[in-house]
């Protein structure tokens, strides 16, 4: 009973407002992943030495991010996701 009035709650304060949470999330990611990304895009990244290693795991959304960013073809030469 508390766990359905727990998501009854959640649900009454934060429905209204998921499509924004959402949208703020993603332009959050996607700042994040151009930092993480920078070095390579040509950015200097003084951070660069440890933000290498989370590169692997953009590289799945990588695609999608750069479509959402208006970059029509893969701005880095050893991706080639298009």
């Amino acid at each position: 009973m508390l766990r359905r009035l727990v998501k009854t709650l959640e649900e009454a304060y934060a429905g209204p407002y998921r499509q924004s949470l959402a949208r703020d999330r993603r332009d959050e990611d996607d700042l994040f992943t151009l930092v993480v990304l920078g070095e390579a895009l040509g950015v200097p990244d003084p951070a660069a030495y440890y933000t290498m290693e989370l590169m692997p795991y953009l590289y799945q959304d990588f695609h999608a991010w750069h479509r959402r960013m208006g970059i029509p073809r893969s701005p880095l030469d050893h991706v080639a996701c298009c």
